[in-house]
């Protein structure tokens, strides 16, 4: 298991955000936990220092793609990008340096799978350079599929049948719980418990990681495959639990 470090957007600037509080029509509503003084390129160089490999730069909504790059010309091939990727821009961020595209609503489109996106994305990069966004929300007892910043339920239910499915045009799945995002009030075991179990390719898990307990919760419930990236509780993000610790922890896994 490896911790993969983050670098959210929003509106140029590095924010943790609280998933669950986006709205389609404005952002009054959004709750920030943290927004940053310091650059993406700040945040990217740390991680590079670190050896800390395939983390993600998410870009919530517009206005983000120069900081999105400024933070991948700092760690080239270190980290990888999602927000907004199409066929027609993905070879631009990884030309900028991304390891991988990460991509949600585009594969997703009015509720369900656009199969023939799927296929056109991952002719576009290859599956080796991309990711799919699966994040989720709970309803009615099982994980759907959402999309366009976790505001929309597509009818996709997180299941093996899915995911080996899905598996077949990409190399990694990027799982947010949003549910628990932001919130710092621990991990979706539900979740991560059935991911250990369906997935078929690496996956990384988000949401509610608050500790090294919660590390240490996700290491056992996925059996070592699921990694697992930590936000708003870093002290680097205006946390408590401290980047160091998390470091630490990530190279005692030995990798």
């Amino acid at each position: 298991m490896k911790f993969r470090p983050c670098i959210d957007l929003h509106k140029g600037k590095v924010k943790q955000i609280v998933g669950s509080t986006f709205s389609d029509t404005d952002d009054t509503g959004i709750v920030t936990n943290f927004e940053a003084e310091h650059s993406p390129a700040h945040y990217a160089n740390k991680y590079k220092k670190d050896n800390l490999q395939g983390g993600h730069v998410i870009m919530l909504g517009p206005g983000n793609e120069t900081a999105a790059k400024e933070a991948l010309a700092a760690y080239p091939s270190g980290m990888q990008v999602g927000g907004g990727i199409t066929p027609e821009n993905a070879g631009e961020y990884l030309d900028a340096g991304a390891s991988h595209v990460i991509v949600t609503s585009f594969v997703f489109q009015n509720g369900t799978i656009n199969w023939e996106h799927c296929a056109a994305i991952a002719k576009a990069v290859g599956k080796h350079n991309l990711v799919l966004d699966l994040s989720c929300k709970r309803k009615h007892n099982r994980y759907y599929i959402v999309t366009d910043r976790w505001q929309h339920f597509t009818d996709v239910t997180v299941t093996q049948d899915t995911l080996e499915r899905l598996a077949a045009y990409c190399s990694e799945f990027l799982v947010h719980a949003a549910d628990v995002e932001g919130k710092q009030e621990g991990v979706d075991i539900g979740l991560i418990t059935l991911l250990s179990s369906a997935a078929p390719i690496p996956v990384t898990y988000a949401g509610g990681i608050r500790s090294i307990d919660d590390l240490d919760m996700v290491n056992t419930l996925g059996k070592g495959r699921i990694d697992a990236t930590v936000g708003s509780a870093l002290d680097i993000f205006g946390g408590t639990l401290a980047y160091e610790k998390v470091v630490a922890w990530h190279r005692k896994q030995g990798k």
